[in-house]
């Protein structure tokens, strides 16, 4: 008998349209698999307990995307229920979620980091920042480039917004150079690509929007720096303890090397997602990337 998997997508974050897309594309892969697959859109928390208890899934396929997704709060409630789920746990999907701990950990593991402060918007709003201009801002804890804000003077500074004032954000230190993104698949680089946006940054937009993103892989860096940045991103699969797959996007340039911007435990899989395509360039197929996620899920085991 096979597997019966809910696909849990939609939810409650700014990402809930692009996981609804991913949960779409997963839950067509995996019945082509021949799995027994239920798709649930994340609306109301009681409601989706209801529904673990009439469907009893073997495994949740976590296609969540942002907060209450991949900040570890999904992934309590499972572990609590004893249900398997994929991607990465409680503990790896929290850290990997804050930006600022993230690159504490990295740095810890010899992975270069851009200078940062972290503060509330009201006292960015108040006293400013340490880091000079120009600088990045960005929500400590939120996916997809959403409330990033390049600033090169003080008229974008003004444009930076968040409705809460005691909203945590990172303050961090601009770096031009070539973007680029790394997959890893237990603990394995799948391969290295170049992001070259047609706006400014690889924002929201970019990532989702067909056409204004064009992906080169393999990235055209030199050997050796490719090698570092797939080590980079190992290393950091490892010490945050993530599960199956995560992707690592870094700035690189001649003068300040690979510099590590951001985890992400909880990849999309949407047509244009990078992962599908690192997986193809390693020679696998979006349905073996899903078939992976299925068979390692997990959950934190609790004892009798």
């Amino acid at each position: 008998m096979s597997k019966k998997v809910l696909v849990l997508m939609g939810g409650f974050s700014a990402e809930r349209d692009i996981s609804l897309t991913t949960g779409k594309c997963v839950a067509k892969s995996l019945k082509k698999k021949n799995y027994n697959v239920v798709c649930y859109d994340l609306k109301n928390g009681f409601k989706f307990v209801e529904k673990l208890k009439k469907e009893k899934p073997d495994v949740v396929f976590n296609a969540l995307h942002g907060n209450f997704g991949e900040d570890g709060e999904i992934q309590g409630m499972l572990d609590v229920l004893q249900i398997p789920y994929t991607h990465s746990g409680l503990k790896a999907s929290m850290l990997g979620m804050n930006k600022n701990l993230t690159k504490f950990i990295a740095a810890e593991n010899g992975i270069t980091i851009a200078d940062s402060e972290k503060m509330t918007f009201a006292d960015f709003k108040k006293k400013g920042t340490k880091i000079k201009m120009p600088y990045v801002v960005k929500p400590v804890s939120d996916g997809s480039s959403v409330g990033v804000y390049i600033v090169k003077n003080d008229k974008d500074k003004e444009k930076v917004f968040y409705e809460n004032d005691e909203r945590e954000i990172l303050v961090e230190k601009f770096i031009k150079g070539q973007e680029i993104t790394v997959s890893v698949l237990n603990g394995k680089a799948l391969g290295i690509t170049e992001i070259r946006p047609k706006v400014e940054f690889y924002n929201y937009e970019a990532k989702y929007t067909d056409g204004i993103t064009q992906h080169i892989i393999p990235a055209e860096i030199p050997m050796d720096i490719s090698k570092q940045a797939k080590k980079y991103a190992e290393t950091l699969h490892q010490a945050l303890g993530c599960h199956t797959i995560s992707r690592c996007d870094f700035i690189y340039n001649s003068v300040d090397g690979v510099v590590f911007l951001e985890i992400n435990t909880n990849p999309g899989m949407t047509p244009l997602s990078l992962v599908p395509e690192q997986a193809k360039y390693a020679g696998l197929t979006y349905e073996d990337v899903c078939v992976a996620l299925v068979e390692e899920a997990s959950c934190r085991r609790l004892k009798e």
